[in-house]
């Protein structure tokens, strides 16, 4: 009998030491955070989290917003262990790969026209920018700085000929000054700012964001810390599908999509779905542009490290669970 019940407690205390493994491997895939900032460009995440696709896929999944404003505190939250995935434009994503921050791209999110606009009469190119007239911009080492020091460089051949002219403010600010015709003679605006100030008279583009750079660019990319791909392959795995689900939402069901997310950027129902349509707004997981914003910024010491292989940027792993392409592939697809 003592044989018998020996026996019973030993597996017993095997389930229970198997059960709690389990649960501690378990436990730390049951959340994921993701940080949102505000913007037309960043649409699929808000579909994200207003459709609920993560929940959807996994119910146990809690699933964590936070409201960040800039590269630095979504830099800062991620070393916290704060977050998990966040969105943000190339240049500040090198920028701080290069000093060491230790995340990868996991997926293309956006391309979108950016425009520098101005208020001013007397300013119709770069060339008529005295040194009195401040451009408004997110911060430097923004894609708009990096964009308006590659337009600098190919017509001045001064790639910091604007840096001293430069006032770092939130686009809502901006907006507000080049409007009101204080403080700012110009503003590098992106969606829906930029949709806005082109309605409004006597406010005018005279650089696009694609001429700056040359060609098609993305504007946001998704990225997330090595250390979450490695030990989260889960969450990993529901994020992507989850962002490939919304993309193709507003691909195939824009009117509906318009519906749903005219809210959150309070527009009504037809402003939001002119804005999906808007020319240049596309929304897609292929990254375009990343080798020549590398090229350009390590040539002008925006970064120090160089020959950065395609694989230390972006993660094996893309929308399609395929392993993504080489460097040398990279830039074929790209031409």
């Amino acid at each position: 009998m003592k044989k018998y019940l020996t026996i019973i407690i030993v597996l017993i205390l095997t389930l229970l030491l198997v059960s709690g493994c389990e649960n501690n491997e378990a436990g730390p895939q049951q959340k994921i955070t993701i940080a949102e900032q505000y913007g037309l460009a960043y649409a699929p995440v808000q579909l994200i989290k207003e459709l609920k696709f993560l929940e959807e896929a996994n119910p146990n999944l809690e699933v964590e917003w936070k409201q960040l404003s800039n590269t630095t505190s979504i830099r800062e939250s991620m070393l916290a262990g704060e977050v998990d995935i966040a969105f943000m434009a190339i240049p500040p994503f090198l920028i701080a790969r290069d000093k060491g921050m230790e995340w990868k791209i996991i997926s293309g999110l956006s391309e979108s026209p950016l425009g520098l606009m101005t208020n001013r009469g007397d300013i119709n190119s770069l060339a008529d920018f005295k040194t009195d007239a401040k451009i408004a911009l997110p911060q430097p080492g923004s894609i708009q700085h990096i964009l308006l020091s590659m337009a600098a460089e190919r017509e001045f051949g001064e790639v910091d000929r604007f840096d001293e002219q430069l006032l770092t403010m939130s686009h809502p600010d901006a907006m507000n000054a080049l409007l009101a015709g204080r403080e700012v003679s110009a503003h590098f605006a992106s969606p829906p700012y930029l949709f806005l100030e082109s309605r409004e008279e006597g406010i005018k583009k005279i650089l696009s964001g694609r001429k700056a750079f040359g060609g098609d660019f993305t504007f946001i990319i998704g990225v997330s810390t090595e250390e979450f791909y490695e030990q989260q392959p889960k969450n990993y795995a529901y994020f992507l599908d989850a962002l490939e689900e919304a993309i193709e939402f507003i691909e195939g069901q824009p009117e509906e999509a318009a519906e749903i997310l005219a809210d959150n950027y309070s527009l009504s129902q037809t402003e939001m779905l002119e804005y999906l349509n808007w020319p240049g707004m596309i929304y897609s997981s292929e990254v375009k542009g990343l080798d020549k914003f590398i090229d350009f910024m390590t040539a002008e010491a925006y970064l120090e490290a160089n020959n950065y292989q395609y694989s230390e940027l972006v993660f094996e792993k893309n929308l399609t669970g395929r392993e993504t392409a080489s460097e040398e592939e990279a830039v074929q697809n790209e031409e």
